[in-house]
C-alpha cells in the first residue's frame, strides 16, 4: 500500500531532523501537531542538500547536487519519488502550494557552496537569500496554510529570522568553514584579521533582525507561534554567547549550547511566551 510508502518517508524526514538537529527536533515538536509532518518534511530536505556539499568530501559533490536537484525536479513534476526525503518534501510542496522557485533558490545556494567564492555584498545577500530566507517562506507556506494575506504581510519578517539564524550558523560555524571547507560568506573581511571591531558590526546586523523578526512571530497562527519562538529563543541564546565570546576564540572553537541547556531554555520559553505573547 502507497500509505506505508507515505508514512515510512516521513518516519526518514522526523528521523533525519532529530539524528542532525536537537535545537529544530525540540522547536518541531511545540508545533500544533497539524503542521509537525509538513517541517520535518521541509527540514529533511534542506538537510540532504546540506549534507552533500558539507559533509561528501570522498565524493563528486558536484555530481551529487546535480543528481538531488535533477530528482527534485522529477518529483515535482510526478508526483512521486522513491526517495523517501524527497517523496515527504513534494507532498508537503503539493499540499501546501509552496512556489518551486524558492526550492531552486535553495539549491542553487547549496550549489553556490561547492564554488570558491569571494563573497561582496551581492553574493552575500544572494547566498543568504537562497540558503535560509527561502527556507522561512517554505516554513510560512506551511503556517499560514490558505491564508495568503497573512502569509503575504508575514513575509518580510520570516526572510529576516532565516537571515539572522544563518548568520549566526556563520559565526558559530566559523571555525569549520575556514579550516576545513574553506569558506568565508561575510563580505569584505579578511580571516587573518577578523578581530572584536568586525565581529560587534556584524552582531549589531544580526542583532537588528533579531529585533524585527520578534514582532513577526507574534503574528503567527497559535499552531505555530510557540515552535518558532522557541527556536528563536535558542538560536538568541546561541548568540549571546558569542557575543561574550572573543573573535579569536570563535576563529579557534566551534560555539555550541548543551542539550541539558537546551531543555531548560525550552521550559523557560513556554513561561515567557505564555506571559509576553498570549
Amino acid at each position: 500500500m502507497k500509505k506505508l510508502f507515505d508514512e515510512l518517508s516521513l518516519q526518514v524526514s522526523k528521523a533525519t531532523t532529530q539524528k542532525y538537529s536537537t535545537s529544530f527536533s525540540l522547536g518541531i515538536l511545540a508545533l500544533d501537531t497539524s503542521v509537525r509532518s509538513a517541517i520535518y518534511s521541509i527540514y529533511g530536505f534542506v538537510r540532504l542538500a546540506d549534507e552533500v556539499v558539507d559533509s561528501f568530501h570522498d565524493y563528486n559533490k558536484a555530481d551529487l547536487l546535480a543528481q538531488l536537484t535533477t530528482q527534485t525536479q522529477q518529483a515535482l513534476n510526478d508526483g512521486i519519488s522513491l526517495n523517501p526525503i524527497l517523496q515527504s518534501f513534494q507532498q508537503t510542496v503539493s499540499r501546501y502550494k509552496i512556489a518551486h522557485s524558492l526550492i531552486f533558490r535553495f539549491l542553487h545556494s547549496m550549489e553556490m557552496d561547492l564554488q570558491k567564492i569571494a563573497y561582496n555584498s551581492d553574493l552575500y545577500k544572494e547566498y543568504i537569500l537562497g540558503s535560509a530566507e527561502v527556507v522561512g517562506l517554505m516554513c510560512l507556506k506551511v503556517f499560514t496554510h490558505e491564508k495568503t494575506q497573512l502569509y503575504e504581510e508575514l513575509k518580510p519578517y520570516a526572510m529576516l529570522l532565516g537571515s539572522a539564524f544563518q548568520k549566526v550558523n556563520f559565526l558559530r560555524d566559523l571555525k569549520d568553514d575556514y579550516h576545513i571547507l574553506g569558506r568565508t560568506y561575510f563580505p569584505n573581511i579578511e580571516m587573518n584579521i577578523f578581530d572584536k571591531y568586525t565581529k560587534a558590526q556584524i552582531e549589531q546586523e544580526i542583532a537588528g533582525e533579531f529585533e524585527k523578526a520578534l514582532i513577526g512571530i507574534k503574528k503567527l497562527p497559535a499552531s505555530s507561534r510557540f515552535g518558532v519562538y522557541l527556536a528563536y529563543k535558542y538560536y538568541l541564546s546561541l548568540f549571546r554567547k558569542i557575543k561574550r565570546t572573543s573573535a579569536e576564540k570563535i576563529l579557534n572553537k566551534r560555539i555550541r549550547i548543551p542539550n541539558g541547556k537546551k531543555l531548560s531554555l525550552a521550559m523557560s520559553s513556554y513561561v515567557q511566551y505564555k506571559i509576553a505573547l498570549i
